[in-house]
């Protein structure tokens, strides 16, 4: 990989040859990956769909992976692109708002309706212009990608009203935004790297987790949990990020082409949260979870009262904008 003072290195050669055009990258520069699941996961298959496309236009950038947090858990993975020691990643806005806070505006309980309005509103001036934040701490964000809709599971009981979700103790990611809506709902609500949450739930130190249907199929979580609960609480974004050490060494033309092949990545990852959001609930029965629907309009009323916090954390104006997007 080409940084810093070895760039600087290489063009000065290349100047000294007579180059009539550089190009700042190196043949053959493998860039390594990061994500927290694994490589038949939608965020594998978004970083095959990444990789394929890239090398497609451009043969001399090579992605290799390191799936299932290898690299560590999504914050220390977002420090690694801030440092430079990590090129590029795939990870959850649960992180990302640690960085930039405003990211977290998305992860707000019962916002969206459904996934075209989600991603109606990430794909326009809203989401847009949230990517154009990162620079700003030190890190390139692509694109968005997404995971789907967030649910419960646990191994205590059926949740299918607030009133059953009540002393839980739930594993959170690191997201102050989902915490708080968890408390108002009186879940003991436990922040947790994902790497420690298969642990935790042998041991019994939590009795549950939240995540997509995307995820809870590809970790298996049968084998962790007994009850599944269809609450569609929080719309769960992902983002395709870049270590600035590397973005801002390409060329225009470079840049270009990682940016067409973060739009590959993310129509592959909608793609499987589609599938998955139409049979992952099947997978999870046939596998001998037990899986049940709730009261949505109820769940919805009991975090209300939180709402006022949301605003004076992101602006009414910003929420109600997302919320009356068609």
């Amino acid at each position: 990989m080409v940084r810093g003072k070895g760039l600087i290195r290489w063009l000065a050669a290349a100047a000294l040859v007579g180059t009539a055009a550089v190009t700042p990258v190196l043949a053959q520069t493998t860039l390594k990956m990061a994500y927290a699941l694994s490589e038949t996961s939608h965020y594998g298959v978004a970083a095959a769909a990444f990789a394929k496309s890239l090398a497609a236009s451009d043969p001399n950038f090579k992605i290799q992976q390191f799936p299932n947090s290898q690299l560590g858990g999504e914050r220390e993975v977002i420090e690694g692109l801030q440092l430079g020691t990590i090129d590029m990643a795939i990870v959850s806005t649960g992180a990302s708002l640690n960085f930039v806070p405003q990211t977290g505006v998305f992860d707000i309980p019962f916002l969206f309706r459904d996934l075209a309005h989600a991603r109606k509103v990430l794909d326009g001036k809203i989401g847009q212009d949230m990517l154009a934040q990162f620079p700003k701490r030190g890190l390139v964000a692509l694109a968005w990608g997404e995971q789907g809709f967030r649910h419960l599971t646990n191994n205590v009981r059926p949740v299918k009203e607030p009133a059953d979700i009540k002393g839980l103790k739930i594993r959170t990611t690191e997201n102050p935004i989902h915490i708080a809506a968890f408390r108002q709902l009186g879940v003991l609500a436990t922040p947790m790297a994902w790497p420690e949450v298969a642990t935790a739930l042998q041991q019994g130190t939590i009795d549950g987790q939240e995540n997509p249907l995307s995820v809870l199929v590809s970790v298996k979580i049968w084998q962790l949990q007994k009850y599944l609960s269809l609450t569609a609480h929080v719309y769960g974004p992902a983002l395709i990020m870049m270590s600035p050490s590397v973005y801002d060494g390409l060329s225009d033309a470079d840049k270009a082409k990682f940016k067409d092949a973060a739009h590959a990545a993310v129509v592959a990852m909608r793609a499987y949260v589609d599938q998955v959001e139409k049979d992952g609930v099947e997978t999870l029965k046939k596998n001998g979870m037990q899986v049940n629907t709730v009261d949505h309009a109820a769940f919805v009323k009991a975090v209300e009262p939180i709402y006022p916090q949301y605003y004076k954390q992101f602006g009414k104006d910003l929420v109600e904008s997302i919320r009356n997007t068609q």
